[in-house]
């Protein structure tokens, strides 16, 4: 695995990350929430750039993985604004961005801030606005009262033995980056994957973000039986059968 280095940003936090040097365009993997770089799917990624000579880039966002700050302390500006200067600082040429559940909103978010550097986007499980449209959808009455009085709320977490932690500021702040009440306009080919056992995010969200994206080509491939980390030997193969076909 690419060795971890660090990205110092303006607040004095710092960004952990890991390249591997190759022929452009740069693949680079934005994880999903509470994720991290060292994921079955990032990980399987850079094994394939380094094998096939391709350059690829994993990083963690504010208060995730190895990267510092407080999690509480992120929002879907600040981790945009991670994403767009690991892009801006770190690579050169164009990019392949493959964004997994809130890493597939900051990769549209991303695309649509450098239009001109984007060759392709993978999304997986893609959980554009999750933030509004299910994260506060999905509260009971009393969980959301919690959550505005005290501005943050501890749940269960299936991923973790730590809770999950939201806060106000999460919500509010998302609300300046919400793209499925538009239509979204890409210059690339964009490639959706998602399993239809995903209990996080319906796989009919993406047939929503399908109908949103004016791009070239957007082809969207459903997995029967398929869950919300899509990381099985087969849906890595698949993964990366997505990718290289982008990349080519």
């Amino acid at each position: 695995m690419g060795r971890v280095e660090r990205l110092q940003r303006d607040d004095g936090n710092t960004i952990a990350y890991a390249t591997t040097e190759g022929r452009t365009p740069t693949v680079v993997f934005l994880g999903g929430f509470r994720s991290d770089m060292t994921g079955t799917k990032a990980v399987a990624l850079e094994a394939w750039a380094e094998k096939t000579g391709r350059a690829f880039l994993r990083f963690d966002y504010l208060g995730h993985g190895q990267s510092s700050g407080r999690f509480e302390d992120g929002t879907i500006g600040r981790w945009l604004d991670d994403s767009l200067a690991v892009l801006d600082r770190l690579t050169s040429g164009r990019l392949v961005l493959v964004g997994s559940s809130m890493g597939g909103w900051l990769s549209l978010l991303a695309a649509r801030a450098r239009p001109e550097r984007l060759a392709g986007l993978v999304l997986i499980a893609a959980a554009p606005d999750f933030t509004e449209r299910m994260l506060l959808k999905g509260l009971s009455p009393e969980d959301r009262v919690t959550l505005e009085r005290d501005g943050r709320l501890e749940r269960p977490s299936q991923y973790s033995p730590e809770p999950s932690v939201f806060t106000w500021k999460l919500i509010e702040e998302g609300r300046d980056h919400l793209l499925l009440d538009k239509p979204l306009a890409l210059p690339c080919p964009v490639r959706l994957l998602h399993g239809q056992s995903d209990p996080d995010v319906p796989w009919e969200y993406s047939l929503q973000i399908a109908k949103h994206l004016d791009a070239p080509e957007v082809i969207t491939t459903f997995i029967k039986g398929g869950d919300h980390r899509l990381s099985t030997p087969a849906d890595i193969a698949r993964l990366i059968a997505t990718v290289e076909e982008l990349v080519s």
